[in-house]
């Protein structure tokens, strides 16, 4: 059996590796269209590459899919975060989790997850091909025919592991086969707030904020980091990827509320000021600083709210506690554009589920053809989950059922 796999990416690799171990007398191949193999591993997690999450269960693993949570959920019977776990370390990858459930290798390298695949590949015998470009693909009885520059190859079984697509355009190979596209949008990427002054608190991390975007449902929780250009973070970044489609829509215009502390009940919060209020009388506002706030944000804070740095605790109001608990709870900002979050850019769309039998990853146009990772329409949030879903799909494409 003859069998190539469209892309060098994690997906590609996994995918390639999967089918050769399930179909040992097939000769398999790798169509490489760049001569950069396994990119995104390598820079992903800040080139210590997230492997996946450590999240306890299946059900709260596919929570963490914008698009394809409920398909990956049946996939992930098959093959979760813990077999990716024991795959790795069977290879001698040791892994660890970070208190966050992000997953690394112990070396803190991703060179370590490039070299253990390298070696896969080249210890199964299987081929990889740089600079092949695949332009067209057609069916002609059981087989599938690649267009690789310009040269037709015949081959039993294709998997496409090709990544995502910035443009519909860039699918159209696989949408002239009937196969339904989602229109690609970013997900995964930063608020730019030109006309902010917040901006000049860049570096600051609130370690535990609500990010809501007014007029919609999305709302996100976790770390916030200000930059020199606006908001960033697993708090912004999740909030991204569950609303791409939406902030797309509205051209990345639009005003985020924070929540700095992520307490909702606003009487809590001033009951808390007051006690501190009773407690530090004499202190100024700015040395004591309430719900472990960071010390740059808290006097951001104060002076939004017109409040002397040197005022004492005790000279505090009730007006402008109540000002102090409107931006400590609902903090308003106008964001205006966006800023691909370089190391894992990802899109939103692709190849829909729909076109696709996920027991499989078997187009349920083409026979014979199979599709893993990016370039279908499945993403997921910052935290090794994007990594998850190629391992997972790859491996039920690689069995070729």
């Amino acid at each position: 059996m003859k069998i190539a796999v469209i892309g060098g990416g994690a997906a590609g690799f996994f995918a390639a590796i999967s089918a050769k171990e399930h179909h040992p007398e097939s000769d398999v191949c790798v169509l490489e269209k760049t001569n950069k193999l396994l990119s995104k591993v390598r820079i992903s997690g800040g080139g210590r590459c997230n492997v996946t999450n450590g999240c306890e269960n299946t059900k709260q693993l596919a929570d963490g899919y914008p698009r394809g949570s409920k398909k990956l959920k049946k996939a992930f019977k098959v093959f979760d975060n813990k077999d990716t776990w024991k795959w790795y370390e069977s290879r001698g990858v040791a892994l660890k989790t970070e208190p966050d459930n992000r997953v690394f290798p112990v070396s803190d390298n991703s060179q370590s997850i490039i070299d253990c695949l390298q070696h896969e590949i080249n210890k199964l015998g299987i081929t990889i091909i740089e600079k092949a470009g695949v332009t067209a693909i057609t069916s002609d009885d059981n087989s599938i025919i690649l267009t690789i520059n310009g040269e037709q190859v015949k081959y039993d079984k294709v998997i496409v592991a090709c990544g995502g697509s910035p443009k519909k355009s860039g699918l159209y190979w696989l949408e002239s086969l009937g196969h339904k596209i989602e229109n690609p949008v970013p997900s995964l990427f930063t608020f730019n707030m030109p006309k902010e002054p917040i901006t000049e608190l860049m570096g600051v991390v609130a370690s535990n904020a609500t990010v809501s975007i007014q007029g919609t449902k999305l709302k996100s929780s976790g770390p916030l980091l200000i930059t020199h250009w606006g908001m960033s973070g697993p708090a912004i970044l999740k909030l991204s990827a569950h609303g791409a489609r939406i902030l797309s829509e509205s051209q990345y215009t639009f005003t985020a509320q924070v929540n700095w502390i992520s307490i909702t009940n606003n009487e809590e919060v001033a009951e808390a000021l007051r006690a501190i209020a009773a407690e530090h009388s004499k202190k100024y506002i700015s040395n004591i600083k309430p719900f472990d706030l960071p010390t740059r944000l808290w006097d951001y804070l104060l002076t939004k709210c017109e409040i002397s740095l040197e005022k004492p605790w005790g000279e505090i109001g009730k007006k402008q506690i109540n000002k102090l608990v409107t931006h400590l709870t609902n903090d308003i900002y106008n964001v205006k554009g966006k800023t691909t979050f370089k190391e894992e850019f990802v899109t939103c769309g692709g190849v829909s589920l729909e076109s696709i039998d996920m027991n499989t990853m078997q187009s349920r146009i083409v026979p014979n053809l199979y599709f893993a990772g990016e370039v279908m329409d499945i993403d997921g949030i910052t935290g090794g989950y994007n990594f998850q879903a190629a391992w997972t799909t790859a491996f039920i494409a690689g069995k070729l059922n």
